[in-house]
């Protein structure tokens, strides 16, 4: 596939990819590892979703913060899919600041997780 255009989401996670960019069309988000430290330090941050292909240092520097201040974390999708179903390059981290989002981007995850999913 030539570079720079992104591969489609599988089926399972459309749903999920949906979500997340109805999300970030309401500003429902925040987008990157040091924005969502940010948001998560100034209490904003409902829920987190981690790239599974994180570089490492980047999920040292943010899952000590969530533990610490019990905010619920999930680590699914790559950054290029979380980045393409927010409408932006590949991302990291994705900070959701809004109640509903949340739950329901952890009931999909779930979804996702779950032998069936």
């Amino acid at each position: 596939m030539a570079e720079g255009i992104p591969r489609p989401i599988p089926p399972p996670e459309r749903a999920l990819a949906d979500i997340l960019g109805l999300a970030a069309r309401a500003r429902a988000l925040v987008h990157g590892t040091d924005m969502t430290r940010k948001a998560v330090r100034e209490g904003e941050v409902r829920s987190v979703l981690l790239a599974g292909d994180a570089a490492p240092a980047q999920a040292q520097k943010l899952v000590p913060l969530l533990e610490a201040r019990r905010v619920p974390f999930h680590v699914c999708l790559s950054r290029e899919a979380l980045g393409f179903a927010i409408g932006r390059g590949p991302v990291s981290a994705v900070g959701i600041t809004n109640d509903s989002f949340a739950k329901r981007v952890a009931v999909l995850v779930a979804a996702l997780s779950s032998p069936q999913g």
